[in-house]
């Protein structure tokens, strides 16, 4: 009888296999191979349309679903550009996306550049946002599923719109409140944009003030990616960049950029890769910092 037991527990489990998928945040092709007719896996194109191209028509991972980033994924909200959508909204973006909360997400970006590599990590940090864990990123994106000679498709998916339930995460979003408390002392403050952002030599137009946040450090973006073997930097790389600026691991750390795109970057980078989990991303970054004259810049 027992080893009936037993070889029943194991059908349920090699059953129940089929349903849950466990993932880390980067996967790679391999494993998404393994995986793509697996129910529960919703893959995310997130390329967006440039000018006259359609990228996902011309070609895509079979079964993916068109999901581009500049729709329905950031909002204005108050004034600020880029924000996360109310809950509401966002969640019945993600319901008509075909995802419900049993859904095992993998994102996929072009893979070309840490900029766009940003638009998955933006996505990522939005699902953990919204309490959802079962979520991925595919390691170099559309351009490493190409070069490796994989499968594609030019042929849409229509997915059926179902429910998603948000359990908001608040701990994970940081406000402006947040930041005046970090510049008071023990929290690391974590500039992800470029060099001459960062030291106010330059800015970006959404920007009111050229500079930074006092106290803050810079983890550089395109540091954190490698274009031309479309992988995200390791663990030990991680590492040490965190400790070639002096980020506090042992207390709370903030990331910002302009509009919260590259700093979620830099937020996946500490939280997913090196697993320091107090981390929080300030979603109105230096646009809704600086639109404001009393708040300091440096």
């Amino acid at each position: 009888m027992r080893w009936i037991i037993a070889i029943c527990a194991m059908w349920i489990v090699s059953f129940s296999g089929v349903f849950q998928v466990h993932a880390q945040p980067l996967v790679q092709i391999e494993w998404l191979q393994e995986n793509l007719k697996n129910d529960n896996i919703v893959v995310l194109d997130i390329r967006s349309p440039r000018k006259s191209r359609d990228f996902y028509a011309e070609g895509h991972i079979e079964g993916a679903v068109s999901a581009p980033y500049n729709e329905g994924w950031r909002d204005t909200v108050n004034g600020v550009i880029g924000m996360l959508p109310p809950v509401e909204k966002i969640s019945a973006h993600i319901g008509r996306l075909g995802v419900s909360n049993d859904s095992h997400v993998v994102i996929v970006p072009f893979g070309n550049s840490s900029t766009d590599f940003s638009a998955a990590t933006r996505i990522y940090w939005t699902f953990k946002v919204l309490g959802h864990d079962r979520v991925s990123i595919l390691e170099g994106g559309y351009s490493a599923w190409l070069a490796a000679g994989q499968r594609l498709s030019k042929t849409a998916v229509v997915p059926s719109q179902t429910k998603f339930e948000a359990k908001l995460q608040p701990h994970l979003i940081a406000t402006e409140e947040d930041v005046h408390e970090a510049i008071k002392g023990g929290v690391s403050l974590v500039d992800a944009r470029p060099k001459a952002q960062f030291e106010g030599k330059a800015k970006s137009p959404v920007v009111a003030k050229a500079g930074t946040i006092p106290q803050a450090m810079n983890l550089r973006q395109s540091t954190l990616y490698n274009p031309k073997s479309n992988q995200f930097l390791s663990e030990e790389g991680v590492n040490q960049s965190i400790a070639g600026i002096g980020i506090d691991t042992e207390n709370h750390s903030i990331a910002f950029c302009n509009t919260g795109h590259w700093a979620s970057i830099a937020w996946f980078a500490l939280s997913e890769i090196a697993g320091k989990k107090n981390i929080s991303l300030y979603d109105g970054s230096m646009a809704e910092w600086t639109a404001k004259e009393a708040n300091p810049v440096q």
